[in-house]
This record gives structure tokens, sequence and C-alpha cells, in this order.
């Protein structure tokens, strides 16, 4: 399975209202996790058994609480039984798509 999670908290205090040092938690657990793993700028992707990636949500985002008053998840996942390798699989099909169509000159 695939997971796309952003998780940050709120009522941190701070003016500027950034929360890159949470985020770095968080970020930091998945990258120890060992799953396959992508971080973007809203998101970060993870590949695993369901157990496996759910243990690093709750552990990303309990890595993030100490940084604020509350904390925001937000989620969604890409369930295919007998897929593997699909964090990569998904853009490479998805690149060949784009490279097959037609261009207008």
């Amino acid at each position: 399975m695939l997971i796309a999670f952003s998780v940050a908290p709120s009522g941190t205090g701070r003016a500027d209202g950034s929360v890159h040092d949470a985020v770095a938690a968080a970020v930091s657990v998945v990258r120890s996790s060992g799953l396959p793993h992508r971080t973007t700028s809203m998101f970060t992707e993870i590949e695993g058994e369901w157990d496996e990636v759910f243990a690093v949500v709750k552990a990303a985002t309990d890595a993030v609480l100490p940084y604020g008053s509350r904390v925001s998840l937000v989620l969604k996942a890409d369930i295919r039984p007998g897929h593997t390798g699909e964090i990569d699989g998904k853009i490479e099909r998805l690149e060949r798509a784009i490279g097959s169509r037609p261009h207008d000159d």
C-alpha cells in the first residue's frame, strides 16, 4: 500500500507560523523506518504493508506532538494487494504515458 500523509502542529506560538522543525521531526521518523518513501513540499509518501506503514504514520505524528497544542493529520491511501514498488512504478507509468502522447507543434 501507498500512504500519502501530512502532519503538522497548530498552536505553536511561533509568530511566523512556521512548522518546519516539527515536519523535520516527522520526516526523520519516516527516513529511519527503512520503508520506501518520498517527501515533497506538501506530503510524504510511504510504501509498505498496512501495519508497518500505519506504525510509521503514528510515530511521525507522535514526533510532532511536542511542537504545538494540537496536531493535524491528513492521510490518503492507495491499497492494492499484491503490488510492490508502486511508489516509483506509478510515476514511471505516468511518464511513459506522457511521452507516448502526440505533441502539438
